[in-house]
């Protein structure tokens, strides 16, 4: 749902910057690498340790790369398929080290196994949620939903989420329940996005299957008539045959 609105907004504000880059000679999958390295490093070296705060402001830097590179594809007019390719498999990276640095920490310091079997949970759903529209595309059915939590849900509410629990440390009393009932609402919504998407595949496919047998009937069709034909034809042949037969004796 953010994608819808959001995407648009911080595209328009980061066109300036992409541009920049491009006459700088950076290429946008330099972009992307970094973008997904920043993210990587931000989420692996803080979150284990409880800093979530100063994790947040840094993974931050780093997760508009996102928006960035293909921004500058397109103003340099080299969109392309390992871009497109580039670009989401590195996503699916830079979400496996955000959720698994929450689980590290709930797994260590944070003590916390129910938390850390959520955040692992959330890693994982978000990957099969991903795959499904995948997939499902690729055998080329139109998967026409997007589901309650997509990408950019998962990761602002996560990261807003982690970054006011991290003020904890800064002495603001209680504010470190929102980590884990960020965790919760990304897992809970991630499972109904999930069920969406595999019951819109089934529907789509039923639908597309219904289709192309209905198209392959008209083609059988005439063929089976000129089947029958045949079978009349000799029929009549065998009793003009067995009528000859008769007068003869």
């Amino acid at each position: 749902m953010l994608n819808k609105y959001a995407r648009a907004f911080f595209t328009r504000v980061l066109t300036p910057f992409a541009a920049f880059l491009l006459r700088r000679g950076v290429s946008p999958d330099a972009v992307t690498l970094i973008g997904t390295a920043g993210v990587m490093a931000g989420a692996l070296f803080f979150f284990p340790r409880g800093e979530f705060f100063w994790g947040t402001i840094f993974i931050t830097l780093f997760v508009f790369s996102d928006l960035v590179d293909g921004n500058m594809a397109r103003q340099a007019g080299i969109s392309s398929r390992w871009g497109a390719f580039l670009d989401s498999t590195l996503d699916r990276v830079a979400d496996g080290a955000i959720f698994g640095g929450f689980a590290l920490w709930y797994a260590g310091n944070g003590d916390n196994n129910i938390l850390c079997a959520v955040a692992i949970f959330c890693l994982a759903s978000g990957q099969v949620v991903s795959y499904t529209k995948a997939r499902g595309e690729s055998i080329g059915l139109p998967v026409a939903v997007n589901g309650l939590i997509e990408r950019a849900e998962r990761l602002v509410i996560s990261l807003v989420a982690a970054g006011l629990a991290g003020l904890h440390k800064f002495g603001v009393p209680g504010i470190d329940v929102l980590l884990p009932i960020a965790l919760w609402i990304v897992a809970v919504g991630s499972l109904i996005t999930l069920i969406q998407r595999v019951v819109t595949v089934r529907r789509e496919s039923a639908e597309a299957d219904a289709a192309a047998a209905e198209a392959a009937a008209p083609q059988s069709a005439p063929h089976m008539n000129g089947n029958a034909a045949q079978g009349d034809e000799n029929a009549a042949q065998g009793n003009e045959s067995a009528a000859r037969g008769s007068e003869a004796s």
